[in-house]
Order: structure tokens, then C-alpha cells, then sequence
């Protein structure tokens, strides 16, 4: 690639002088053209000397020097050399400037989603998180794990929207999730904290009502082979036992983070078997929703079952790579998935 501008300068020589008639010569300013796209500005102004001093060994090889197009054609080239050479420092630039957002992004990712351990106490734990903002780390995706006295308590969350905002909201949400879970008595009484919580970090924006997001608690205690379940509005959690699949469909419905005003405030925990073996995947509509050329959703329950068996690590990357095989293009969506096993 880096040589492609030398080769322009010898394929356009070498047909300027078999072909005279046509004057092939004038398109060696795209040398330095596409130098500016790969090279410094030292690079780019060499690139574009080589093309004048090639411009005048072909206009002396067809005795043209002196020559009123001859003379116009080493003009532009040299005009559009110091041209590329612009281009490549305002390129240098931009690329420096996207580099700084890559690594404030990558700290804020780290800030908000830090990564998770691989076992607390007697699970283990692995993560799927991909933004869909083109260059972006983060988004309105959420998840974080803690062992508590009540057991290891774990969320996974979707906020309402995108971009910026988005973010705002996913962090006081785990914010407030890591100081509240280690002490809350029960599920329900933490989402009620988590409410309040977002309930005031919106109390003064504009669009209040449109701010919410749906979440999944699990709490799984070391002493009983059962987790606990609750979900506010969110994708039902897959629980993978002896290689069949079922959703954990909420026995009544609970009200999304932050309309627990508007709605039955209600918070209903569902308790499931959770033996040494079994699997839970949580997830978020990024997952669920996910559309082929046809527009169908992406079968998750079906798909999962192929590599239910698979070691935990290999696990979430069989869902990665069937996601981006089963999607046209680039997700549309933010995604995440945290699967638990119990050891």
C-alpha cells in the first residue's frame, strides 16, 4: 500500500512516453494526492518531488521542456503536492485528535464497566460488551457483579436511547448499584434504591419520563443451589440446564427503573434451581433484536443450545462471532451479555 504512490509515478512515465499523443504525463499529481491519504507531510513532499522530476524526464524525453503545456503540467503538479502536504498535517491532526477520544473513551470505559472478575466465590463469569457508536467503547449498556453477605449479586441493563446521555445514566445507575447492593436486605428492596436513585439524578432534566432503563437483578447464594431473579422490563434471562434452554419469564411484571411513579411499584422475585453445572445468561435487547437481511429477529434460545457445553471462555466468543455472522453489516445496537456458571 505504502508503495502505491511510486507506482502511480512509474505507470503514468512509462505510458506518457509510449503514448506522446495523449499526454498521460498530467496524471502524475495523483502521486502525491494519494501520498497525503498514508504519508507525513515530509513523505507527501517527497512524493511530490519525484512526480515533477518525473513530469520533466518525460517532458525532456519527448522534447517538450520549455513547452507551454509542459510548463503547465510541472505547475500543477507541484500545486497539488503543496496542496497533499496540507492535507497530510490536517490528516496527522485528526488522527492525533481521534486517538486522544480513543484513549478517554477506553478510561471511561473502564471507569464504568470495569472489567469483571472471572470467579466470585462459587461462580464463574464472562462478558460480551460491544458499543454500536462507530469508534465508541462505551454505551447505554450495562453490567456489574459483587459478592455480598447474601450471595453474589449481579445487573444487567439497557438505558432508553443512545450516545452521550445514554452513558450518563448507565453510570449513575451502577454507581448507585455498587454502593446499595452490598447492604440491600433483598432484590426488591435494592430496585426501589435504584429507583429513587435515578428518580433524582432526573429530577431536573427536560425529558424526565423518557428517562428509564429495564434491568435484571440476580442474587445466587453460596448455600442453596437457586438464584433469584428479578426483572424490570427486560429481556428475560436464558437459564441453560443439561443442555436445554428456557427463558425466565417474570412471574409478574416490575416496573422499569425510574416509572416505578407512574406504574405498580410492585417488585415480584422469581426463584429458579441453579445447581453445580448450570448456566444463566443474561442480556440485552442488542442480543435479542439483532435482524438478518430478512429482518428476523436473531434466534438467541435456538442458537445457544449448539455450545451449551462449550468451556466457559469459548462460550460468549460462539455468540459473538454467530451475532456478526447472522447480521448484515454492523449492529445497529448496543449489546452486552453476562453469563454466569455455578462451580
Amino acid at each position: 500500500m505504502l508503495l502505491a504512490p511510486l507506482l502511480v509515478i512509474a505507470l503514468v512515465s512509462a505510458t506518457a512516453l509510449l503514448t506522446p499523443q495523449l499526454q498521460f504525463s498530467r496524471l502524475l499529481d495523483a502521486a502525491p494526492a494519494l501520498a497525503a491519504a498514508m504519508f507525513p507531510v515530509a513523505g507527501t513532499l517527497v512524493i511530490g518531488l519525484l512526480a515533477v522530476l518525473a513530469s520533466l524526464g518525460v517532458a525532456d524525453a519527448q522534447h517538450d521542456i520549455g513547452q507551454t503545456a509542459s510548463n503547465f503540467s510541472l505547475i500543477a503538479i507541484a500545486a497539488i503536492a503543496l496542496a497533499a502536504a496540507y492535507v497530510s498535517r490536517m490528516r496527522q491532526r485528526h488522527e492525533r485528535t481521534l486517538a486522544e477520544v480513543r484513549t478517554v473513551a477506553e478510561i471511561a470505559q473502564r471507569a464504568l464497566l470495569r472489567p469483571l472478575p472471572q470467579q466470585i466465590e462459587h461462580i464463574d463469569l464472562d462478558v460480551l460488551y460491544q458499543a454500536a457508536a462507530a469508534q465508541a467503547c462505551i454505551g447505554g449498556d450495562f453490567y456489574e457483579a459483587t459478592q455480598t453477605s447474601h450471595g453474589v449479586r449481579l445487573i444487567i441493563g439497557d438505558i432508553r436511547g443512545k450516545g452521550l446521555p445514554a452513558v450518563d445514566a448507565a453510570s449513575v445507575i451502577l454507581s448507585a448499584f455498587r454502593v446499595l447492593a452490598p447492604g440491600a436486605p433483598d432484590l426488591p428492596s435494592l430496585a426501589e434504591q435504584l429507583d429513587t436513585s435515578m428518580s433524582w439524578y432526573c429530577r431536573n432534566l427536560p425529558d424526565t419520563l423518557e428517562r428509564f432503563a429495564t434491568i435484571v437483578l440476580v442474587e445466587i447464594p453460596a448455600g442453596e443451589p437457586i438464584a433469584r431473579v428479578l426483572n424490570c422490563g427486560h429481556p428475560p434471562p436464558l437459564l441453560l440446564q443439561g443442555g436445554e434452554v428456557r427463558e425466565v419469564v417474570p412471574s409478574a411484571p416490575s416496573p422499569p427503573v425510574n416509572m416505578a411513579d407512574l406504574l405498580d411499584a410492585d417488585y415480584r422475585v422469581d426463584t429458579i434451581p441453579f445447581h453445580t453445572g448450570d448456566r444463566l445468561l443474561l442480556y440485552t435487547d442488542g442480543v435479542s433484536e439483532a435482524r438478518d437481511a430478512d429482518g428476523s429477529f436473531y434466534p438467541l434460545a435456538q442458537r445457544v443450545c449448539r455450545w451449551s457445553f462449550a468451556p466457559l471462555p469459548d462460550f460468549l466468543e460462539h455468540l459473538r462471532q454467530d451475532l456478526r455472522a447472522y447480521v448484515v453489516g454492523t449492529c445497529a445496537d448496543d449489546l452486552a451479555a453476562l453469563v454466569v456458571h455455578r462451580r
